[in-house]
């Protein structure tokens, strides 16, 4: 019998909502994956913010299972509950630094550091700029605890004509790091450039 992956999806408060939103369709497309989403208070006024009065209910349409940001007896509260992995996109510095440091007091970071002690794939798109040194010591701690730091920047060398494929292959690659089966997403490679160029 084949189980289904599940992935938590955790979107903050962040500037980048719409990179949160991309995730979600992008892995509403695998038909093996059940997604587990817990959105920040912040984060629902950013996705009003930025994307629009009905973003809120978009996220949630596209979600298996919508768990409140307060409720830290849910299921993605356990490390019994077993996952593949978990993307927080974005990733306020309030959030990863409160991931970083253990401060467990709301879901998203419960949830977050469940993947941490079970040693399954973290990954946060980091959401600021510039970043002062208690920023960098905490991405420093995050990344030894086992996250995976990933700042939302665009890749140029594959040359997007527009912000929707900036979106996209940031969207594209956070899942990718979490190595599951994509089930044909496309998912860019460098095909390296010709010699002599």
């Amino acid at each position: 019998m084949n189980r289904r992956s599940r992935v938590v999806v955790g979107i903050s408060g962040a500037s980048g909502a719409a990179i949160g939103l991309r995730v979600l369709e992008l892995l509403a497309g695998i038909a093996a994956v059940d997604i587990h989403l817990v959105v920040s208070p912040a984060a629902e006024r950013t996705l009003a913010s930025e994307i629009g009065p009905g973003a809120l209910e978009r996220a949630r349409a596209l979600a298996t299972h919508c768990h409140d940001h307060g409720d830290i007896g849910a299921t993605i509260a356990s490390g019994s509950f077993r996952t593949a992995g978990m993307i927080v996109a974005p990733c306020s510095m309030r959030t990863l630094c409160a991931i970083a440091y253990g401060q467990l007091d709301d879901l998203l970071v419960r949830a977050a550091d469940v993947q941490l002690k079970e040693r399954r794939r973290l990954v946060l798109l980091a959401r600021e700029s510039p970043l002062h040194l208690g920023h960098l010591r905490a991405m420093t701690q995050v990344t030894e605890s086992g996250a995976i730091v990933a700042p939302p920047v665009p890749a140029f060398y594959l040359r997007p004509r527009d912000v929707g494929e900036i979106v996209d292959q940031i969207a594209l690659r956070a899942i990718g790091l979490l190595d599951l089966d994509t089930c044909g997403l496309p998912l860019a490679e460098w095909q390296g450039e010709p010699a002599g160029s």
